[in-house]
């Protein structure tokens, strides 16, 4: 491969990638040219949204500075983009087409590598039961040589490799740590059959249809019926009806399913959905909560529900209701939350079809590899500002907001741990007036201020005396003040991060973020969906994060922008001061 040096990639020799998102513009003489002060101009790359949407397929984004991003391939992420069907080869192309300089050859090869890895080992279901079976029997009997895989298999006289049935999560749970996802055409226990349809007109008699894309990640997953599918991640846009993917996967697979998500409000908004848009009655869609524990054909309940105990050292109460229905059929719901003792069950549940829903794959405790062997790969994914182009979510437009540290605060944020600052700087002070600045801008916005400090949202609630919801707020005054948001009758509501997941807020348009949890790239994604769902006026959607200028909460605020880079997003970053100019009517929203 010769230089091409107006393209803007690099591949390094050690996997990472790095994008040029600008260059240099030139003047007449084939110069660089220079503005007025003669600092360099710039301009967008023009094959940088292609070479980012390219990327995204194949590789993880690390590091998103203005002018170079920095990506990463590795292993899971090649395996999802081979379940997705690209090869080897498609990848090399992408490179070769997008690489200023020569794509070194070993990346080249791990590619290949890790792509023909991708199944060479596979879980096939007999007469006799699961037998694990290799294209190359010299890696069979490599996997072998180690204890913590050889402990979960049996062989018989013939040589043959068999897996005990409980033991398909673990087996492969050992064997993708050693860099081998094993491909389970185990098949699945066809649960109890339960008819489940979707409805051509909603219980409150508006007109529904299942979108195209939506209907697309249920055949996805559904694969016919055929082995092929049945397990696996649907990646799409909060707000972009992950809940009607699932009911789309239920109206096929025709099975009493069990549903988990993360916490009782989203419990009651998955019911109402699902009474609304498919032919199930109210008698057929159980809920299981700490309110009630009602198990039906449907049934809804939480992760923080099924991981209950009285101790650390006494079983979990509730994993029986995992066993109490014949279910064919298991959503998780957020799907990058799944807690550790959940995958402990769910490897047990190999023999029941699994569907995970995300916006994002990132997992913060980096288990991605055990929702990958353990739920099933990535199925289905499109990009956010492909739905946003298409309407089917709402435009929008993110503001970093950079606030100077209260002058006070200095000598306490000098003497603070690594932990200590960050909080310091999330709970800046300063932050308030511009929280105030931009609810004016929006009075006639529905807004939702978001952070992560309970004391930090309890003054912003008692300068602005609006309502705040947090973890600790009774589950029906939560209803009754969404149900005010949504009605227009509240427009400012405060929430802690129990606002994070599965709140229906659809004509929320505003969203102000003061603090986080840390570099948290899934929580960034959670927030901005808030916001997502169209506009009946066509209005676009602000996100605003309000940070402290040249702190660990700055710091931290660019790992969480990792994502939004990811779909599309560019964030307009402005000084406190800059606020009235920059946000003239129309500049910002």
């Amino acid at each position: 491969m010769s230089l091409r040096p107006d393209n803007p990639l690099i591949v390094q020799s050690d996997r990472t990638l790095m994008l040029h998102t600008v260059r240099a513009v030139m003047d007449e003489t084939g110069r660089p040219a220079r503005d007025e002060d003669g600092q360099p101009l710039t301009e967008e790359h023009p094959r940088y949204a292609e070479a980012r949407d390219a990327l995204a397929s194949f590789a993880e984004l690390e590091k998103s500075p203005d002018y170079l991003h920095t990506y990463r391939i590795t292993p899971v992420s090649v395996w999802n983009a081979a379940a997705l069907g690209l090869t080897a080869e498609g990848i090399q192309e992408i490179l070769e087409e997008l690489s200023c300089v020569p794509v070194p050859q070993n990346v080249l090869h791990e590619v290949r590598e890790w792509i023909g890895r991708y199944g060479l080992l596979r879980i096939e279901k007999r007469d006799e039961g699961f037998e694990l079976v290799a294209a190359d029997t010299a890696v069979l009997e490599d996997v072998l040589g180690y204890k913590e895989v050889a402990a979960h298999l049996r062989r018989d006289d013939e040589g043959r490799v068999w897996v005990d049935a409980l033991d398909r999560g673990t087996i492969k749970q050992a064997l993708i740590r050693l860099g081998f996802p094993v491909d389970d055409r185990g098949g699945y226990v066809e649960g109890d059959a339960y008819a489940i349809d979707m409805r051509e007109e909603t219980a409150a008699g508006r007109k529904f249809a299942v979108r195209p894309y939506q209907r697309a990640a249920g055949d996805a997953f559904h694969a016919g019926g055929s082995v092929a599918g049945g397990n696996g991640v649907v990646v799409l846009p909060c707000g972009a009806g992950k809940t009607v993917v699932a009911m789309q996967v239920m109206s096929l697979v025709r099975t009493k399913t069990l549903i988990l998500t993360t916490n009782t409000v989203a419990v009651r908004q998955w019911r109402e959905e699902l009474l609304d848009k498919t032919t199930l009655t109210a008698d057929e869609v159980g809920e299981y909560t700490g309110d009630q524990k009602s198990v039906k054909p449907v049934t809804i309940t939480t992760y923080q529900m099924l991981t209950w105990r009285r101790s650390k050292t006494d079983d979990f109460e509730h994993f029986g209701l995992f066993s109490s229905e014949n279910w064919g059929l298991v959503v998780y719901d957020e799907v990058h939350l799944l807690p550790a003792p959940v995958f402990r069950v769910t490897a047990d549940l190999q023999a029941r079809r699994r569907l995970g829903l995300t916006a994002t794959l990132v997992r913060e405790d980096g288990k991605e590899d055990e929702v990958f062997c353990l739920i099933g790969p990535k199925r289905y994914d499109v990009p956010w500002k492909v739905l946003e182009t298409q309407g089917f979510i709402a435009q929008a437009t993110c503001v970093e907001v950079r606030v100077p540290l209260e002058p006070t605060l200095k000598s306490t944020y000098a003497a603070a741990d690594a932990r200590g600052k960050f909080r310091v700087a999330s709970e800046n002070p300063a932050k308030t007036s511009v929280v105030r600045r931009l609810i004016d801008r929006h009075s006639e916005g529905r807004v939702l201020v978001i952070g992560q400090y309970i004391a930090q949202l309890e003054e912003l609630a008692r300068v602005f005396g609006a309502p705040l919801i947090t973890g600790k707020t009774p589950n029906p005054e939560r209803e009754k003040l969404y149900e005010a948001f949504r009605s227009g009758e509240q427009r400012l509501l405060i929430v802690s991060k129990v606002g994070n997941f599965a709140i229906d807020l659809p004509d929320a348009n505003v969203a102000i973020q003061v603090s986080g949890t840390f570099g948290s790239r899934q929580e960034e994604a959670q927030r901005l969906g808030r916001i997502l769902r169209p506009k009946s006026d066509g209005s676009e959607a602000v996100f605003y994060s309000v940070v402290t200028t040249g702190s660990r909460d700055q710091e931290f605020s660019e790992k969480r922008q990792l994502f939004l880079t990811e779909q599309g997003y560019a964030y307009r970053i402005l000084e406190a001061h800059q606020l009235s100019e920059s946000l003239e009517p129309g500049a910002a929203s």
